[in-house]
């Protein structure tokens, strides 16, 4: 009988320590909406940035600013090989500058090495799937001379944000220089396709 009072009142006991803190539950679920809501915002301004730059460059440079889409152009046969590195060159250089331009608006050091791990199967998979979806949407738009292509090809990138696993780079410069940003967007160096390719 001792044993079956001691097992009774000590059930609600066990109820509480079974029971989630709600403190704890609620920080988790703040969280979950900070992510949620910068993943928004970065997305959103992403795509609107690079419609609005395919619309000043567009008739400069074709608005090269990705060197997968430099290389798949060369390999249509409409677009020089020769001007293909110093397309290259500049793609990198100008990711780079826009890492220091950022940071240096919110009064951080120009370039700090990123610690965000971003690598595994389902990563590269993404950025995969994420890349070529990309070329369709440029070729498609291309193909049938859109005029809506910049608005396209931006919502196209704030889409892939979401759909896939990696928040779709999409870019081997942009991805080079997301590593020297220790923030949200950034990428652990040695997560990155030419540090890797080092190392191996």
């Amino acid at each position: 009988r001792r044993c079956s009072i001691s097992a009774k009142r000590s059930a609600p006991r066990r109820a509480a320590v079974r029971t989630p803190d709600p403190t704890t539950t609620l920080r988790r679920a703040l969280s979950a909406w900070v992510a949620a809501i910068a993943l928004l915002a970065n997305s959103i301004a992403t795509g609107a940035g690079l419609a609005v730059l395919i619309l000043i460059f567009g008739h400069v440079s074709g608005a090269h600013f990705n060197p997968v889409v430099t290389l798949a152009a060369e390999s249509q046969g409409v677009f020089p090989w020769r001007e293909v590195l110093p397309y290259l060159a500049v793609q990198v250089v100008a990711a780079y500058a826009g890492v220091a331009a950022a940071h240096l608006m919110f009064d951080q050091p120009p370039f700090f090495a990123s610690t965000k791990i971003r690598t595994g199967l389902p990563q590269w998979w993404s950025e995969a799937l994420a890349t070529f979806g990309l070329l369709m949407v440029i070729w498609a738009c291309v193909g049938e001379r859109i005029r809506a292509a910049p608005y396209a090809i931006g919502l196209y990138i704030s889409a892939a944000y979401w759909f896939t696993a990696s928040t779709s780079f999409a870019n081997p410069a942009v991805t080079l220089a997301r590593s020297a940003s220790n923030t949200f967007a950034g990428i652990r160096p040695a997560d990155t396709p030419i540090e890797r390719r080092c190392e191996s």
